[in-house]
């Protein structure tokens, strides 16, 4: 199974799971909550939540939005290695197609070699394959702790933000109209700083703000706040960290060296014959 496919097949089933788990308790969570998730993730994530927004105005939508930007600045290291790994092991895939091709019988003893050599591919390229869904995987609990804040905390609950409820979704659905253009801008700009695209790289690109827009439709209007914001400060640090735009100017530039490179080599040749 590729890659690309293992990553729409986690955020499904990420985003699944924060609705599956969302229903596990309704309770109000309070400063007399037990257990460890009610108590101090829920609790004070709602807290720290309410302090923000007191601290810029008063307004819980803006306290959302500043929660937001502070685990995205918090996770922005973790985020640049895992983009830079990705782009490492995007510029390896014509090599690991290479090994597939050679090692392609399926006997435990061909598939124990063509392991072997990825890793040792990897190795020298620098890569880790563990670290490409990473960021997503820690940002899972801050927004399933955002969910459970804003349906157990009444503050929450009845606070608003421009003309939104944020226990509610958004009446006119322009939220989850943007959480899907900036997850398909994001996805978009990701891809083209890519060195190879694939046909599975353009169906995540198609596929996720399809599926962001349908479930912001159902999940309170706070939910696709944070999925807007996240999404447009990935998509200005994608630019950051890799602008696709300059990446190609730079492949480019590297290639034409190759070439001229290539022509000046074949051209020794000539004259070396020539002399002969």
């Amino acid at each position: 199974m590729r890659k690309q496919t293992k990553r729409i097949i986690a955020v499904v089933a990420m985003l699944g799971l924060v609705l599956v788990l969302a229903g596990c308790s309704t309770s109000p969570v309070t400063s007399h909550s037990t257990g460890f998730w009610d108590r101090y993730v829920i609790y004070n994530a709602a807290q720290f939540i309410l302090w923000l927004a007191k601290l810029f105005g008063g307004n819980s939508g803006v306290g959302i939005i500043a929660f937001t930007l502070i685990i995205r600045i918090l996770i922005f290291p973790l985020s640049y290695i895992s983009t830079k790994n990705m782009t490492k092991q995007s510029e390896i895939a014509p090599q690991m197609k290479a090994l597939q091709k050679k090692y392609s019988s399926k006997d435990p003893e061909t598939q124990e070699k063509l392991r072997d050599e990825t890793q040792k591919l990897y190795a020298e390229a620098g890569v880790n394959p563990v670290m490409g869904c990473l960021p997503m995987l820690v940002q899972m609990p801050f927004l399933f702790a955002l969910y459970q804040a804003i349906f157990r905390t009444q503050a929450l609950k009845v606070g608003s933000f421009l003309w939104m409820s944020l226990g509610s979704p958004d009446p006119l659905y322009i939220m989850a109209i943007l959480a899907a253009v900036f997850t398909g801008l994001t996805s978009w700009v990701s891809m083209m700083a890519q060195p190879v695209r694939t046909g599975m790289n353009w169906a995540m690109v198609a596929v996720m703000p399809i599926f962001i827009f349908i479930m912001a439709l159902s999940l309170p209007s706070a939910v696709s706040i944070y999925w807007v914001v996240t999404n447009a400060f990935s998509l200005v640090q994608t630019f950051i960290i890799q602008n696709p735009f300059k990446l190609a100017r730079e492949r480019e530039a590297k290639a034409n060296a190759e070439k001229e490179r290539q022509r000046a080599l074949r051209k020794a040749r000539k004259r070396a014959l020539g002399h002969k």
